[in-house]
This record gives structure tokens, C-alpha cells and sequence, in this order.
């Protein structure tokens, strides 16, 4: 058994900064390919802070013909249902030490070890409906006068949204889950582990119950172990003041990868984390931050790809500026995806620029200001403001107060029409109709209480809402994406409670109904600023047309954005320098104009008198 302990040193007190190895790698990198990877971060990338090296997800599926990553019974899992490394490609796991020896020369390198897990328990031990370890007794968990098996815990209505033939929810709520929960994370204690990604637990996968109680078990341990949660589709500010103090990075986002519609996508979100003050909130043993996902830089291989590293990012240079701009000036952790043994400069040069670090690590009063001078240069295609309406559904933690917006009306005696009426503008409903006699169920389909509601589409009684994780949840009509063919299954059913709030059984999150105000910013631009720990301001420019702009900003309108406990003051005269041209010179009153390339970036560096 694992004991408590006070630790001296604050967790996460910087946004956390290493390695990954999916965007290189995805699943299949080994023992050997892991090490050779691990010494190249301590010798080149750890003296810029780079001190996490993770292994990403299905280090326990087997290597083999028909494996893949969304297989189904390739995993190597012991006798207590938990997964454990592929002896082949991890042969020092041999023997049942999983990790461990791993760790060590992890360590021994300088570094921390993280490893990536998924929600849960595998579809393979349920199967197998193992038994599940009492860490305290050694033995075979029993209570209420029974052995306690996988079958026992799993929640087979919750699989994972995007492997759903992978994991799914144990109940926490029983002591037998919790037991097997508390075994897999003293296991990984054990072994040595540093880090740990939990996968499909956040998001449209939230799963606080599990999130809770995995993050109680690692306040427990002898070993401090940094929690990250994955993934951040349709995650909310308010969805993460839920959980960021149980954790210390989160994902705010889906998964990034090498293009630009991926980059552009993360603006919104960076800025909305910012302005409800996520950044360095209160977090498990230390601080949390909102996590916008990996860099995919440098040399890559696909998603979900049975290859390793086998070509070069699909972003521009300037493109790549920009999203290690971003990154930095948000705070968000840095984790380098690409391929260290094949780093090019120009990608080594971008991860360890020393003011981009520096902004990341120590910057304050980080936040999205609004700017309106630009022109475009001769030539460029002219664009004005388009301002794009459209409502749509979607998912938020069920504390949220936008979600208190529904209501029922009786349209007969099988029917029910429930209607969200919140903050629709011109349009005065957003319905759906209920079903409350469901087809009569088969021993495939589950049966549900007399609370629980089917619904289904205006005008339609084949297809019905959805929660399903994998599923957007936008559109313009009712034929849309968060409308599925009607199944006797968790992800349809919901429950409308007294206060207004529509619950899916699935996630426990509700449903609200947004108009979506996707302005179209003139011009394409952002910008955003933040303090500098020795008094300096930090500006950053973005460009997000496709055409090269000019872009200046007033020193007042930004200074007026800042915290008034922040000190920021108009000044007289400052000196800059911009990082990436290495232009410098003084201003007065006004940032300093710069043109700014398709997708491209300007990041000033400002001391004022």
C-alpha cells in the first residue's frame, strides 16, 4: 500500500513542457525507438525545459497482423484485468514489472516519464470479466459477501465515444470500481510513471466520477504524478472549472494536427479559457492549465496510423510561427509531437526560442485584445465583415446555469414536445418531440426508466439526438449531425429535470441550444498581450487571411484591456523588438505597424519608460 505524503515543490506551478510520441509515432513505437527518442530530449530539448517524455496510447495492444487502433482483442491485460506493456515491444516489461525499468533509465536521463491510459476498464477484461485486486488485502476483491468481477463495474453504455470497442466508465460509485480504479493507479505509481494522460474522460467523454476519485488516489501517493485529461471536444470554461482543480492540464480542444484549419480552430478557444481566468487556476497539488494539444512539427507520421514517422508538418514556416506563437502567449503546456531523432533546425529553432519560452513559462495577464487597424497589400482580394448565424446543440457540465433552458409541453398521450427557448434572437423555439414507448426491447437493447426520454427530430420519428462523443453536434436544421437513426442506446437517452435542464444519460452533461455567432473578424486578425515577469509587455499579432496585412494597434486600446492590479500604463516611449524578424526601433502611443504574412504572425517584445 501507497501512502500519503506532503510534497515541497507545487505542481505544474509552469505550464508543463516534453515529448509525446503519437504524432510521430501514433501507437506502435517500441522499447528501443522510446529510449533513443527519450536521450535525444535530455541531451537537446531538456535544457529548455522539455522534461517530460510520454508514451502515447496502446503501448498494450500487440504488434500483429489485424491490429490496429480501433482492434478489438490484441491487448495484453493481467490476470486483474489491467493492461500491462506488450512484452515484445517492451521486452524489459517481462516478468511483470511492466515500466518500471523504463522509467528508471528515464530518469536516469534527467527526465520525467509520462504514459498515456485510457477511461476505465478494456472491453477485453470485461469480456474476460476478470477479477479485480484489493491492494490492501493482496488478494481478490470481495464485499457484501461476493467476489467482485470486471462485469460487476463496467458500464457498457459508456464506451469511449471514438474507440468504442475499446474501453468504457467503470462506476466509481461502487467500492469494487473504485478498488479496481485504485489499482491501476498505484500500479503505475510503481512502476515509476511521472505522467498521466487519461484519455476520454473530458469533453464530450466527461466523466467526472472517474475523474474525481482517480485524482483522490493520486493525491494519495508516495509519488507526485502530474494528471492531464483528454480529450477537449465541446469542452466549456465552465465544464473545466469543474474539474481543473482535480487535475493539472486539460485539454481544451480535439486533436491537432498539421493543418491550418486545425490552427485557426484553436483562437476561439484559447481566448474564451483566458477570459474566465483557467490559466494557472487552482490545480491538483499545484496549478492547472487549459491544454490546446500537441505541436505536430518537425517529422510525422497520420492519425490513427499503423506507420511511424515517414514525412514533414503540412504547415507553412510562417504557419508554425504562429501556432508556437499562440501557444506560448496562451500558456498552454507544450508537448512536441514530431520525430526528435530527425529534428531539423528550423523545427529546433521554433520549440526552444528563448522568448517564447520565457512568455510561456512566466508571462501574466494573458488575454486577447481587440484591434482594428489593417490594410491589405496591393493586390489582395478584398473581404468585408460576414457575420454568419445558425444554432446548434451542444454539451456543457450540468452546474453550467445556460443550461437551465428547457421545457415540455403535452402533445398527447405518447408524445411530448420539449422546447429550448433561451436566447434564440428572432426565432422563438428549438424543439424536439419525445417518445416515451419505446420499440419493444430485444436482448441487445437496454431497457430504460419511466423518466427517460427518447427524442427525435421535428417532423421526423427515425432519427433521434444524440450525445454520441464522436458526433459534432452542429447544424443548421434538424437532418444535421446531432441527429442519429433512433436505437434503444445510452447516447439517445435523456432525462428532463425540474430545473430546466435536459440530461444525457451518457455523459451527465447537458444539452443547451446556442445561436452561434461566427463573425468573420474584418481582415482576419487577433491579437493578444501579456506581462512580461520583469516589466516588459509582450504583444502578439495574427494573421488569419489569406492574404498578407498590415496591422497596427493603439497602446491605449490595449492598455486598457489589462487588470487595473496590473500596473500597465500608457507610456511615452518604448522600445521593441519583434522575435521573429529581429526588427527593432522605439514607438510612441502606437504598437509598431508590421505586415504580416498569409497564416503569419508578429510577436513584439515592449519596454516602456
Amino acid at each position: 500500500m501507497i501512502h500519503f505524503s506532503v510534497f515541497c515543490q507545487e505542481a505544474a506551478s509552469i505550464p508543463p513542457r516534453g515529448w509525446n510520441s503519437y504524432d510521430s509515432f501514433s501507437w506502435i513505437i517500441s522499447e528501443q525507438e522510446f529510449l533513443q527518442s527519450a536521450e535525444i530530449v535530455s541531451q537537446r530539448l531538456k535544457p529548455f525545459g522539455y522534461e517530460y517524455v510520454v508514451v502515447d496510447y496502446l503501448w498494450y495492444r500487440r504488434k500483429v497482423p489485424g491490429a490496429n487502433a480501433t482492434a478489438h482483442g490484441f491487448d495484453v491485460i493481467d490476470e486483474w484485468g489491467r493492461v500491462i506493456p506488450d512484452p515484445v515491444r517492451w521486452p524489459s516489461s517481462k516478468g511483470g514489472v511492466g515500466f518500471t525499468e523504463v522509467a528508471n533509465k528515464v530518469h536516469s536521463m534527467g527526465l520525467k516519464f509520462g504514459i498515456h491510459v485510457m477511461r476505465g476498464i478494456s472491453w477485453q477484461a470485461y469480456d474476460a470479466n476478470t477479477p479485480i485486486l484489493d491492494t490492501k488485502t493482496g488478494g481478490r476483491f470481495t464485499a457484501g459477501g461476493k467476489e467482485w468481477h470486471a462485469q460487476d463495474i463496467g458500464i457498457k453504455e459508456r464506451s469511449c465515444g471514438w474507440m468504442q470497442q475499446g474501453f468504457m466508465s467503470v462506476n466509481a460509485n461502487l467500492e469494487a470500481g473504485r478498488a479496481f480504479l485504485r489499482s491501476l493507479y498505484e500500479q503505475y505509481a510503481q512502476w515509476g510513471v511521472d505522467f498521466i494522460k487519461n484519455d476520454c474522460v473530458f469533453g464530450d467523454d466527461l466523466d467526472k466520477d472517474q475523474i474525481t476519485f482517480v485524482s483522490e488516489v493520486l493525491q494519495s501517493l508516495q509519488r507526485p504524478i502530474l494528471y492531464s485529461l483528454s480529450p477537449g471536444t465541446s469542452a466549456t470554461p465552465a465544464m473545466a472549472k469543474d474539474v481543473a482543480r482535480l487535475t493539472n492540464m486539460y485539454r481544451v480542444t480535439g486533436d491537432d494536427w498539421d493543418t491550418w484549419g486545425d490552427v485557426a480552430a484553436h483562437f476561439d478557444v484559447a481566448r474564451d479559457f483566458a477570459a474566465a481566468n483557467m490559466i494557472g487556476a487552482q490545480g491538483l497539488r499545484g496549478k492547472s492549465w487549459p491544454d490546446l494539444d500537441m505541436l505536430p512539427l518537425g517529422w510525422l507520421t497520420d492519425p490513427a496510423s499503423n506507420e511511424g514517422p515517414h514525412r514533414p508538418s503540412k504547415l507553412t514556416l510562417d504557419e508554425q510561427k504562429t501556432q508556437i506563437t499562440l501557444w506560448a502567449i496562451a500558456k498552454s503546456p507544450l508537448m512536441f509531437g514530431g520525430d526528435v531523432r530527425n529534428l531539423d533546425n528550423v523545427t529546433y529553432s521554433l520549440i526552444t526560442n528563448p522568448t517564447v519560452l520565457e512568455i510561456n513559462s512566466f508571462s501574466s495577464n494573458n488575454a486577447e485584445f481587440p484591434i482594428g487597424g489593417a490594410s491589405k497589400t496591393k493586390g489582395s482580394m478584398q473581404q468585408s465583415a460576414r457575420y454568419l448565424k445558425k444554432h446548434y446543440v451542444g454539451l456543457t457540465t450540468c452546474n453550467d446555469p445556460n443550461a437551465k433552458g428547457w421545457s415540455i409541453e403535452a402533445l398527447g398521450q405518447n408524445h411530448q414536445q420539449i422546447c429550448w427557448k433561451k436566447n434564440l434572437g428572432t426565432r422563438k423555439s428549438f424543439c424536439v418531440y419525445s417518445r416515451k414507448h419505446l420499440l419493444a426491447p430485444s436482448d441487445e437493447q437496454l431497457v430504460y426508466g419511466q423518466g427517460e426520454l427518447h427524442l427525435s427530430a421535428i417532423g421526423r420519428t427515425d432519427v433521434c439526438l444524440d450525445a454520441s462523443p464522436e458526433r459534432k453536434l452542429t447544424s443548421k436544421e434538424t437532418r444535421g449531425s446531432f441527429f442519429s437513426p433512433c436505437r434503444n442506446h445510452a447516447n439517445q437517452m435523456w432525462e428532463l429535470n425540474n430545473d430546466g435542464a435536459l440530461v444525457s444519460n451518457y455523459s451527465g452533461l447537458c444539452a443547451v441550444v446556442n445561436r452561434a455567432e461566427a463573425n468573420f473578424v474584418p481582415n482576419g486578425l487577433r491579437a493578444w498581450r501579456a506581462t512580461g515577469r520583469n516589466g516588459e509587455t509582450y504583444i502578439a499579432f495574427f494573421n488569419l487571411n489569406s492574404a498578407q496585412t498590415t496591422i497596427s494597434a493603439n497602446v491605449a486600446d490595449m492598455v486598457k484591456t489589462f487588470p487595473v492590479s496590473s500596473g500597465m500604463h500608457l507610456s511615452t516611449s518604448c522600445k521593441y523588438r519583434e522575435v521573429w524578424s529581429g526588427r527593432e526601433g522605439f514607438s510612441n502611443e502606437t504598437i509598431p505597424s508590421m505586415t504580416v504574412p498569409v497564416h503569419g504572425c508578429a510577436l513584439f517584445v515592449m519596454n516602456c519608460a
